[in-house]
């Protein structure tokens, strides 16, 4: 112990006063999430880890099973299928939801920086999910919600939208997507504006159109913002659970039952806690394949404005 202390206090004196205040305050930054980190993600994932080798239902001691759970999941088609519904919701969300979000970003680094602007646009993402999930299931109801009622008065039928087979899936792409938009309007914001204006200057200069700056400018140049939206918003989208526990329940006939209201169910419903714990790190698995491989195919560690 006082050779590690020798080593510190060592390492601290060739730091010099002003690179030790920096190292200080950085930790003194990075210090409260970087606990947080451990205590609530870290830790739970190591213990969910430890579970799934085990058969444990909540109420007895856990009994060890080796790999049986993974065994288990290959075969159940109760799994697959969720990853495919958890699939086809990413593909309905995400580029619907970039799409707007970039417009959105545009518009208003073009038309209006009022900060108003950006409250008004950040507002839904700052609502809860349970709370937005319950405007909307009033606000779509068969019966009485007002958006039926709009359409009666157009001479359209009611649509059953959170209750339709063809449609819960999709509806609950539309509300996460009118939900998650503003933020990443703000996102790309923060990278439009950090791109020189110089740049444009002298592309119009050249004879560039409008499109052909978008396209060879602001695009590339703003990959490291799409590289985190990309991660951050796909995995998220695996990970959506509580507008599906409040609007469908995984229903009608199962049209909305992703992997992870899958997992919640085998948890707390059938008190499968190793079998849920071996499905989550099979999603863990699968999302940290897919930041990588996402990551590396947009080149996250590098900038074109270098």
């Amino acid at each position: 112990m006082d050779t590690l202390h020798r080593l510190l206090a060592s390492f601290a004196s060739a730091l010099g006063p002003s690179r030790r205040a920096q190292t200080l305050t950085a930790w003194a930054l990075v210090g409260p999430a970087f606990v947080g980190f451990l205590l609530f993600h870290a830790w739970p994932t190591g213990r969910a880890l430890a579970i799934s080798f085990t058969d444990w239902n909540l109420l007895s001691e856990p009994r060890f099973v080796g790999l049986d759970n993974y065994a288990q999941l290959l075969r159940d088609g109760g799994f697959w299928q969720g990853m495919k519904l958890s699939a086809c919701y990413v593909l309905l969300n995400i580029p619907l939801q970039i799409v707007f979000g970039l417009f959105l970003a545009v518009a208003m680094d073009r038309l209006a920086r009022s900060l108003w602007v950006k409250a008004l646009v950040l507002l839904p993402y700052l609502l809860s999910n349970v709370l937005v999930a319950m405007i909307w299931l009033w606000m779509l109801d068969p019966l009485l919600g007002w958006a039926n009622e709009m359409l009666a008065t157009l001479d359209i039928d009611r649509q059953p939208f959170f209750g339709g087979v063809d449609q819960a899936l999709l509806t609950v792409a539309a509300v996460n997507i009118w939900r998650h938009m503003g933020l990443v309007a703000l996102l790309f914001l923060a990278g439009l504006q950090n791109i020189p204006r110089s740049l444009y200057e002298a592309a119009g200069l050249e004879g560039a159109s409008e499109w052909q700056m978008f396209r060879r400018i602001t695009l590339p140049l703003l990959r490291p913002v799409m590289v985190f939206v990309l991660v951050t918003s796909v995995t998220g989208s695996f990970q959506i659970f509580d507008t599906i526990a409040v609007t469908t329940k995984g229903g009608p006939l199962d049209s909305t039952q992703v992997i992870v209201y899958y997992i919640v169910q085998n948890a707390f419903s059938f008190y499968k806690m190793g079998y849920a714990s071996a499905m989550s790190m099979m999603l863990c698995l699968v999302m940290l394949a897919y930041t990588v491989l996402q990551m590396r195919i947009m080149r996250a560690n590098e900038s074109d404005l270098a």
